[in-house]
């Protein structure tokens, strides 16, 4: 069944998907996160395209630093390639994390990709069309160095209000 024509960048993320297709066939399951994300790295440069490595995001909060945001891969400067190994499936809790990183960068696509698995597992994740919400739920995904203290106590955001999910787990500390 063909794509949706107007899902953004639809003729890039079928390459990514396809580079991590090849990845999967060749190496298997059973290796750490950071294995395929460098084989996907290679693939994806040598079909041509723009990979930019643990790429990061400055999160701020008016002028206060928050810390940093991420991304295995940033492709194109336009999609977010997040790279898992579990053996077990894909949860809520990963997608969250992908939306919050499209909502920081201001993109709408990304990829979540699974190799711990018998099979590849995928899958593209668009953009919500409100995320003005966002920061309230990426406290969990920044990334502080220790001498920047932690990070000031927030309202914890409830679950059921949340543009990300509608799984109740996404917010456990």
């Amino acid at each position: 069944m063909p794509l949706d024509p107007t899902l953004p960048h639809t003729d890039l993320t079928r390459r990514i998907i396809g580079c991590a297709m090849s990845v999967h066939n060749r190496l298997g399951p059973g290796y750490k996160e950071l294995h395929y994300q460098r084989a996907l790295t290679a693939d994806m440069l040598a079909e041509g395209l723009t990979v930019s490595e643990e790429h990061f995001v400055e999160v701020y909060d008016g002028e206060s630093w928050v810390g940093r945001l991420y991304y295995d891969h940033l492709v194109d400067s336009s999609v977010v390639v997040e790279v898992e190994a579990f053996a077990h499936m894909l949860t809520s809790e990963q997608v969250a994390q992908l939306i919050t990183y499209l909502a920081a960068a201001d993109l709408r696509v990304g990829l979540l990709f699974n190799f711990g698995r018998r099979r590849l597992e995928f899958r593209r994740i668009l953009a919500p069309k409100d995320v003005t919400d966002w920061k309230t739920h990426a406290r969990r995904y920044v990334w502080r160095p220790p001498s920047a203290g932690p990070l000031p106590d927030q309202e914890r955001p409830d679950p059921q209000s949340s543009p990300f999910a509608d799984d109740s787990d996404l917010f456990r500390r």
